[in-house]
């Protein structure tokens, strides 16, 4: 009889052990809002900093070289790309926190936007120099410069927004 009481009393535990990582993953993630509020925050400040940036002097030199959009037409994309972009960071950044709460937020979110960063320079800036001429290398880093500056604000505001939710 004894026995029969320990084993479901153990059965009891594990289906407990199991349920209960769940649930406290739901707690860390929070609520469905939380993405969608820090993809904005993320994106917003993604656009603000194209826009304070492309009104540089240097900003219509780097235009002029690499391709000749308009002001507008990169206002208008790097709105679509900053959400983008703070959705993803926005989306790994809950998730890795969720696995590991006791990790540096913002810190952490700054490394995924620069983990970004290096996607974007692989795939849209090395082409443009690889294209262009050697004229264009200072350009080439002046584009970095821009796209590091708007990548990790961008990391920093949706870690600092994550850590002020929490607490």
């Amino acid at each position: 009889m004894l026995r029969r009481r320990n084993r479901e009393k153990a059965m009891v535990d594990k289906m407990q052990q199991k349920a209960t990582p769940i649930k406290n993953r739901k707690k860390l993630v929070g609520s469905s809002k939380q993405p969608l509020k820090l993809t904005l925050i993320g994106g917003i400040v993604f656009w603000v900093t194209t826009i304070a940036t492309s009104l540089l002097p240097i900003a219509a030199q780097y235009r002029a070289a690499f391709s000749n959009w308009s002001i507008y037409t990169v206002w208008i994309g790097s709105f679509f790309m900053g959400m983008i972009n703070g959705f993803l960071v926005s989306w790994l950044l809950l998730r890795l926190h969720a696995k590991f709460p006791n990790k540096k937020v913002i810190g952490l979110s700054a490394i995924l936007s620069l983990g970004l960063l290096l996607i974007a320079i692989l795939l849209v800036d090395l082409p443009m120099l690889m294209q262009g001429t050697r004229e264009n290398l200072g350009y080439f880093f002046v584009g970095i410069s821009f796209n590091l500056v708007r990548f990790l604000l961008l990391g920093l505001a949706i870690g600092y927004s994550l850590v002020r939710t929490e607490k």
